[in-house]
């Protein structure tokens, strides 16, 4: 399987601030703890290990241990949970919505990164255990955002009514999504394997959150995944003082806020990702997720009727932890306060939001983990690839953005020379004569000059355009099929991993989509991969 890497940079597709960061660019360094190389996982062990309790380490096993009696665990998975009692044990962590049969590919190329991880980091460190873990985002309410896939350019999604935390949501009306599913699969001991692995995790299970455990227990069971579901009583207990502490003190808010404000003036490219509220907890019961507010001196849950003096907040936070949900400022820190965890991994718009949380970490006392870009992957298949070959079309020119893609290629294969840049040069040559000119005899002719350069550039420029319209009339065909192979690998125009779901190419290649992934990603090379199947 060849497989060939691009600078993220390259691609056009990652910001400018993530950029920077692969680059350890030295303005960022405050927002970080250590950059991710294999040689600084030794301080972040030291760092993590004397932070972390055993008692954590107890009450994170018998949640686990519980919540495992649901699906059938691989032996490797039974394991790496219990190794989790050991002082020496600790995990990478990747984290994502319960989106409706994994949505976009990257699911699957996030867990193969944290997988890979682990594997990379007991190779180094083989007097240590580490853990892959997935955080099932269970306390999400955005149904809108997981409630569908897509499967060969149509949308397959979940229509019903739905509030309060997703996790909650019963799996009601998804035999009716399945049908549809399974008319669009056709066929074949794929698209069987499809069937059966969308119809054991939806219709066998009551609630969204026990299918998509059951789902990415059986994706990834034999590589030794440990599925978290944190939306428990026993876990949230270990939560208390710190939600104890933003009810009273919201300290998240001043540091979140400030920071914000620093990374702002680093550049108008870094783009805020979140913004803290003044107390950043939810309150949840059945079907309802919504804000906690302070106003008139009293505590109040928005949309309901529920309000509680100070003293009666905090006695309910302590009779029933479960009740109070973190916000995505705090969820990061509920994630670290109760995982021995090392480093997240995450996409490009994670990791910028979880630069703004270091220092309300510092704040509360808790251990800022390392920050690793996930793996990012094109799949191709090898006929693909070949005509890729055959037009001359490199890595490099498939990521162009559709138009600078035609414009290259036509330009490549026209018979004439539609490039006018040498003649532009040479016309910005002669007008330098006339500014030296203008200057030596009447400085008021300057303008004058500059408006006849710049009206023969755009003549120039205007008739590059038409003779590069008139080329494409010409070269209709050729176009058709390098976009045509163009909008394969980039459906609507956007990034295969943010766009197709894994099915899709899973009934292509089978059981052995995943293992090829495993073997091929290598999570702290810091490249993007092409892959070719």
């Amino acid at each position: 399987m060849p497989s060939n890497n691009l600078s993220y940079k390259s691609t056009g597709y990652f910001s400018q601030l993530i950029c920077n960061y692969l680059a350890e660019a030295e303005a960022l360094r405050p927002f970080y703890n250590r950059f991710p190389n294999l040689e600084n996982f030794q301080e972040q062990i030291e760092e993590k290990a004397s932070a972390f309790s055993q008692e954590t380490r107890n009450v994170l096993t018998s949640v686990l241990s519980e919540n495992y009696k649901m699906v059938e665990a691989s032996q490797a998975t039974i394991d790496n949970i219990e190794s989790l009692r050991q002082s020496n044990t600790f995990t990478v962590t990747t984290g994502h919505q319960l989106n409706l049969f994994t949505g976009p590919l990257y699911f699957l190329h996030k867990i193969v990164s944290t997988i890979n991880l682990a594997k990379t980091l007991k190779a180094k460190y083989p007097e240590n255990n580490f853990v892959p873990v997935y955080w099932m985002a269970t306390e999400d309410h955005d149904f809108d955002e997981i409630n569908y896939f897509n499967f060969k350019g149509k949308k397959i999604q979940w229509n019903r009514e739905a509030s309060g935390a997703v996790g909650e949501l019963e799996t009601e009306g998804l035999d009716a999504v399945l049908e549809i599913f399974s008319q669009e699969l056709g066929i074949g001991k794929n698209a069987d394997r499809l069937k059966t692995l969308f119809k054991s995790a939806y219709l066998e299970h009551k609630t969204l959150a026990q299918a998509t455990f059951y789902l990415a227990n059986e994706l990834f069971k034999d590589y030794g995944l440990v599925v978290v579901e944190a939306n428990n009583r026993a876990l949230k207990k270990l939560f208390i003082p710190y939600a104890e502490k933003e009810l009273t003190q919201q300290i998240s808010y001043q540091n979140v806020t400030k920071v914000n404000k620093q990374i702002e003036a680093l550049s108008q490219d870094y783009k805020i990702q979140v913004n803290p509220r003044e107390i950043n907890l939810f309150y949840i019961t059945k079907n309802i997720r919504e804000r906690i507010v302070f106003n008139n001196n009293s505590f109040k849950v928005l949309n309901t009727n529920i309000s509680w003096s100070k003293s009666e907040i905090i006695q309910h936070l302590n009779e029933a932890p479960e009740c109070f949900s973190p916000n995505v400022i705090l969820r990061p820190l509920y994630q670290e306060i109760i995982l021995p965890n090392l480093c997240y991994i995450g996409g490009g718009g994670e990791l910028a939001y979880w630069f703004q949380l270091k220092s309300n970490f510092k704040a509360n006392g808790v251990v800022f983990p390392m920050l690793l870009l996930r793996n990012s992957v094109l799949i191709q298949t090898q006929q693909q690839a070949n005509k890729l070959k055959r037009l001359d079309i490199s890595n490099e020119d498939v990521f162009l953005k559709r138009e600078s893609f035609i414009n290259k290629k036509v330009r490549e294969i026209s018979n004439i020379d539609i490039d006018f840049s040498t003649q532009v040069n040479h016309l910005k040559t002669q007008f330098e004569a006339l500014y030296e000119l203008a200057q030596k005899t009447d400085k008021s002719f300057l303008g004058a000059v500059a408006a006849q350069e710049k009206k023969q550039i755009n003549g120039l420029e205007n008739l590059e355009k038409r003779l590069l319209t008139a080329q494409k009339r010409k070269l209709k065909d050729q176009i058709e099929r390098i976009t045509d192979l163009q909008n394969q690998l980039f459906p609507n125009k956007s990034l295969q991993e943010r766009n197709t779901n894994f099915s899709e190419l899973y009934l292509e290649f089978g059981e052995n989509l995943i293992p090829n992934l495993i073997k091929h990603l290598e999570p702290l090379q810091g490249e993007f991969t092409v892959l070719t199947f």
